[in-house]
């Protein structure tokens, strides 16, 4: 009888310990992540308009260094006025949103019918968008621009 209880106590000491289990956590009950940093977004490049209700007629952008420009587009693209040119500051970290004060580039926007008169405009950067106020005519409304 003995030779039977051995060997069938030691599958069932097997059987409920497991070969492939889950691992323990670290000392303390407290699992090991290593947070990761959010990479620092690159917004030098092209960005239109995401939010218009005129395929016809929208804003454009292109930031370059440190200057961000932008122009009113109407005619399906056949057309394009200058609304603002002014200062960018680049993000430096990872963190949103990430927004800035752009100054505004007197010289390139003082003799343009269509530019805003604003000396400073605020933008805001989060989730892939960069958005500003508009206003013209006595209505204001968001721009919302996408790569």
């Amino acid at each position: 009888m003995k030779k039977i209880i051995a060997p069938v106590v030691l599958a069932a000491a097997l059987a409920l310990t497991g070969c492939g289990g889950e691992e323990a956590p670290a000392a303390g009950g407290v699992e090991n992540k290593v947070a990761e940093t959010p990479q620092i977004p690159d917004l030098d490049g092209d960005w239109k308009q995401s939010n218009a209700t005129n395929k016809e007629s929208y804003q454009q952008a292109t930031i370059a260094g440190d200057t961000i420009t932008i122009e009113w587009v109407s005619d399906g693209g056949d057309t394009t006025s200058i609304y603002w040119v002014g200062s960018y500051e680049a993000p430096t970290d990872g963190n949103e949103p990430h927004t800035w004060s752009s100054q505004r580039d007197t010289e390139a926007t003082d003799f343009a019918l269509l530019a805003s008169s604003d000396e400073t405009k605020e933008f805001t950067y989060e989730e892939k968008t960069i958005s500003y106020k508009v206003s013209l005519m006595g209505t204001t409304t968001t721009v919302e621009l996408e790569k």
